[in-house]
């Protein structure tokens, strides 16, 4: 199989690629700076694409069976003017002339895999959603609906589209758990901001795994929530991390700080969450590794 990736460069995208290379697959990917990227793993058929200004060149997309969609711009930054029309532009602009180049190829691929994130509900408290829930109206929320919605634009063309709604990735090398590590090691680690909001997390072996079965399982289309189906708070989280790596997680960290570090709008998003459930998956027999949250963690620090 030959297998498209944008935002290959990323922790997910290396990933990825490297099972799909361990498997066999041929890898071709989209890069601003494919000589940098080639540089590290020169595996993979590197291309120059600038996302949000154009199309990716005909030559990436010859003779490819599918591709998988994980490009843009961090979301954890604040969320300033300028960051959010990166944000947003990353996904939505670069999305669409990444569809546009797709439908219009003389020889389609057959499946596209396009991920967005649990963002898309907003805050939902302690009620359990699954795939059918309604988008929030926070800038998150927005910005997914308007990255699925660009996704969408293969329908009717032939091409098979699943959507993976993804939530926490378990890392140790990136994202937050690489940050909840340090001061957890040092025995200073807590809960956030009471600890009481939900975190729909996910291993890094099941976003790899998830990903990978979309593209392979002619029946998945649609929408599926890439996340563990056993969400926890950020307390529960706080003391399964603590217990993993042999430390107290006593001390907590008010929303201030959070506020203080990430801004307002972005640091009330970081301290809310969804006990959202990955129920399409599960109903259609994705057999997950990692359910519950001390698996997860003890597979990230390995």
């Amino acid at each position: 199989m030959k297998v498209l990736i944008t935002g290959a460069s990323g922790a997910v995208g290396k990933a990825v690629s490297d099972v799909l290379l361990a498997r066999g697959d041929d890898v071709v990917a989209l890069s601003r700076d494919p000589e940098r990227s080639r540089r590290e793993n020169a595996r993979v058929t590197w291309h120059g694409w600038n996302p949000t200004l154009e199309r990716p060149p005909a030559a990436a997309l010859d003779n490819v069976d599918g591709v998988i969609n994980l490009l843009g711009e961090k979301i954890n930054q604040r969320w300033t003017d300028a960051a959010k029309k990166r944000i947003h532009e990353s996904r939505e602009t670069g999305t669409k002339n990444l569809v546009e180049a797709l439908v219009s190829a003389e020889r389609k691929p057959r499946v596209l895999v396009s991920q967005s994130a649990v963002g898309y509900y907003g805050d939902t408290g302690e009620k359990v959603i699954d795939e059918s829930a309604a988008p929030g109206d926070r800038f998150d929320s927005q910005v997914c609906v308007a990255w699925e919605a660009a996704a969408r634009g293969v329908e009717g063309s032939g091409i098979r589209l699943a959507i993976t709604r993804t939530g926490l990735v378990l890392d140790k090398d990136h994202g937050l758990l690489k940050e909840l590590l340090v001061p957890f090691r040092l025995g200073v680690g807590g809960p956030l901001a009471g600890g009481g909001f939900y975190m729909p997390w996910i291993s890094l072996d099941d976003e790899i795994g998830l990903l990978l079965w979309a593209l392979d399982t002619e029946g998945v289309s649609g929408v599926y929530n890439a996340t563990a189906p056993n969400p926890v708070t950020n307390r529960e989280l706080s003391k399964a991390l603590g217990r993993a790596i042999g430390r107290p997680a006593i001390v907590p960290v008010p929303k201030l700080a959070v506020v203080a570090r990430l801004g307002r709008e972005m640091g009330d998003a970081a301290t809310t969450g969804q006990r959202a459930v990955p129920r399409r998956a599960l109903d259609e027999g994705y057999p997950f590794r990692h359910a519950d949250i001390d698996s997860g963690l003890a597979a990230a620090l390995a």
